[in-house]
């Protein structure tokens, strides 16, 4: 089966290779089929989920990338990309397929060599720290795949192996769905089940850091909830997310702030709210009047940028606590705002305005 040996060294690099039935195969270049690159980190309280990690200095960013540019041949993959994520937080990578999402996080954790720029997780270089680095950092990818006859339980089994403080296998399992197939041979996994059980393996290391690119492709409403509230308990253990997505809802619920990408360059940084914010020039608030009311009393105030009439409605444009501060104004001048309405504007809103281009269009992966 090729199964891996037992060993005293619990930092393992999981490579295709070493997982094919007669041990047979290469890794690509670049390590572009490995399943995932876990570690062990050390901790000072561990839970069934993973471990709370002490605390490091305040303002030590866990991701550092600077100017990354990746090309493959004449295609220019990530062209000077930079953005950096705080310790703790979960960070949204959302743009459509081919625009340089998956190349971004395969050069972030070391499974591609970027042709310029640097990266650090939590102070290390992926390339020159690579032992460190699959201590610190797991990793679910698109793809990913085992031998047909491997069992579910053995898979688990056997990555826990590799870790000196695995997290508790049976919630992970439990948490996803897949409690009930770790009798069940891999080639029997549906596609949805194949997915979950790449998401437990970047996680039952206790990573410091977990990227998870297009964790949910592929699942079940309620499995893909499941998901979610096993991505937000995981967080609150402090764990730090890159989330790579394009789906638009994820995004807004999961990431405090998130990353628009297309065509290899970063387009927009900001929160879910900041950037449908953008979408539509501000915050937008319509609502009926019980009475008639000086138009003034909301121009003058400083969250206000427009006010205008249709029909009976007023719709008024701003900034800040928008909503608050025209009702509370309302209130004050006897005035009550019935049926109001606020602006629906989405992540799809405002990559479409930022891009011009749709999130869900069809590309080659990159």
């Amino acid at each position: 089966m090729g199964m891996p040996q037992s060993t005293a060294d619990p930092r393992l690099d999981v490579r295709a290779d070493r997982l094919q039935e007669g041990g047979g195969g290469r890794l690509p270049p670049d390590g572009a089929a490995t399943t995932s690159v876990n570690g062990v980190a050390a901790s000072t309280q561990d839970t069934a989920i993973g471990p709370r990690w002490p605390a490091r200095s305040a303002g030590t960013p866990a991701v550092e990338i600077a100017h990354l540019r990746k090309t493959y041949g004449a295609l220019v993959a990530v062209d000077d990309i930079s953005f950096s994520v705080a310790e703790g937080e979960i960070f949204g990578i959302l743009g459509p397929n081919g625009a340089g999402k998956t190349t971004t996080v395969e050069c972030a954790v070391g499974l591609r060599s970027p042709d310029s720029g640097t990266i650090r997780l939590l102070g290390l270089d992926p390339q020159a720290d690579k032992d460190e680095v699959h201590e610190i950092v797991g990793v679910q990818l698109q793809a990913s795949a085992f031998p047909a006859k491997l069992r579910v339980g053995e898979i688990l089994d056997m990555y826990r192996s590799f870790y000196r403080r695995p997290a508790d296998v049976t919630e992970l399992v439990e948490a996803l769905g897949l409690a009930g197939k770790r009798r069940d041979y891999y080639r029997s996994l549906s596609g949805g089940q194949r997915q979950r059980l790449s998401v437990v393996l970047a996680l039952i290391g206790g990573p410091k850091i977990a990227v998870l690119d297009e964790m949910t492709t592929g699942l079940d409403p309620q499995a893909r909830r499941d998901a979610w509230e096993l991505i937000e308990k995981v967080r609150g253990h402090g764990v730090t997310i890159v989330l790579v997505t394009h789906f638009m809802e994820e995004a807004e619920r999961l990431c405090d702030r998130v990353a628009l990408i297309d065509s290899g360059h970063l387009v927009a940084l900001d929160t879910p709210a900041g950037l449908t914010a953008q979408a539509r020039g501000g915050s937008r608030v319509r609502f009926l009047p019980s009475g008639p009311f000086d138009a003034q009393l909301l121009t003058g105030l400083p969250e206000v940028t427009a006010v205008e009439q249709d029909g009976r409605h007023v719709i008024v444009t701003g900034t800040g606590e928008l909503v608050n501060a025209v009702i509370l104004a309302l209130h004050a001048a006897g005035v009550t705002a019935r049926d109001v309405q606020t602006d629906a504007s989405t992540l799809e809103d405002a990559f479409v305005r930022l891009t011009g281009n749709h999130l869900h269009q069809n590309g080659d992966q990159s």
